[in-house]
């Protein structure tokens, strides 16, 4: 505890001298987690930790996370330096969706509304009418459909089926993937099951056939809150085994398992962790501002035309938060 107390005086006097502040992602080792916390950052999903960074005074952020979550940042905070732990650290979902390529598909329906996921570059954003996370995605879909929209969705193809089984939306699917969602079985899932009255929670990047095992299905924050308020002992968890210590947190006296991603002959029966997450490392952070190749840089043109994207998506949830508490 000592030992902690010395290093958390030491970050704090960093980062004050940097005029810095650390934001992390539910996903990031839990090390670090503790560290943004405890330095008056936050712990929270891409879109949040940008907006929050956009509320703090100072002049540099440090983003714990992969390299997407930089460029969101930088994007909402132009005026800004943003820093990301690991200049390597990327997302399977993003490497899918090249922008050219992309391009390309999108202009062969110019009819179609252009729909992507948080998780790709500032450049496939500035493409997009619009951005959406996890927790909104279902609810912009309706409102596209209601408005009789057809939709280019990227580029998480289990995220996007989701989506069309909840909504029945006309949807072209970009083929992506996480490859940590996509690892989860259903079969082995089961068998868990069968052994612990427990409540499942289930990211909707998973495969359909996981997500029809699910008690809970959401974002990481919904799946967080799902977790409070479950009356199970045991939960199992099918996302970033990262967030288990957010839910650890809140609910100390239940027991958190992580749903299986290999059948019986693997070498591990779980192996639900981001290997670009797990480059995020806390001894990273004293030297993040020796290596260039840390400081995330966007064209003005691009952050211009991503905003839109985003803003679109903020609009969105302000005005359906807003009809909510009028009903």
């Amino acid at each position: 505890m000592k030992e902690y107390s010395q290093y958390l005086e030491k970050v704090k006097g960093f980062l004050a001298d940097n005029d810095a502040k650390l934001i992390a992602h539910y996903y990031v080792d839990e090390s670090i987690q503790r560290i943004a916390e405890d330095t008056g950052g936050i712990v929270s999903d891409s879109l949040e930790m940008a907006r929050f960074g956009n509320k703090q005074k100072e002049s540099k952020l440090i983003v714990a996370g992969v390299k997407f979550m930089g460029e969101t940042a930088k994007i909402l905070n132009p005026d800004k330096k943003i820093f990301v732990l690991d200049s390597n650290a990327t997302c399977s979902l993003d490497e899918s969706c090249n922008h050219d390529e992309f391009l390309m598909f999108c202009k062969k329906y110019p009819d179609r509304e252009v729909v992507v996921y948080a998780n790709t570059s500032a450049e496939v954003k500035a493409i997009a009418d619009w951005v959406v996370t996890s927790s909104i995605a279902v609810s912009v879909i309706e409102y596209l459909t209601s408005q009789g929209k057809k939709i280019i969705w990227a580029p998480d193809k289990y995220l996007g089926q989701y989506i069309v089984d909840r909504t029945g939306a006309d949807m072209l699917l970009w083929d992506g993937a996480c490859i940590v969602h996509e690892e989860y079985k259903a079969l082995e899932l089961k068998k868990l099951i069968s052994k612990y009255d427990c409540d499942v929670l289930v990211h909707p990047e998973s495969p359909r056939s996981v997500i029809n095992l699910a008690d809970v299905v959401g974002s990481t924050t919904k799946l967080i809150e799902a977790s409070i308020v479950s009356n199970k002992k045991y939960i199992v968890v099918a996302t970033e085994s990262g967030i288990i210590y957010q839910m650890k947190k809140r609910s100390p006296d239940k027991i958190f398992l992580e749903a299986p991603t290999a059948g019986e002959g693997a070498s591990c029966e779980s192996c639900g962790k981001c290997p670009w997450m797990k480059l995020n490392k806390l001894n990273n952070l004293l030297e993040i501002f020796d290596n260039k190749q840390n400081e995330i840089h966007l064209s003005s043109d691009v952050i211009k035309k991503a905003q839109k994207s985003i803003q679109r998506m903020v609009n969105f949830k302000n005005k359906e938060f807003n009809n909510k508490k009028v009903s």
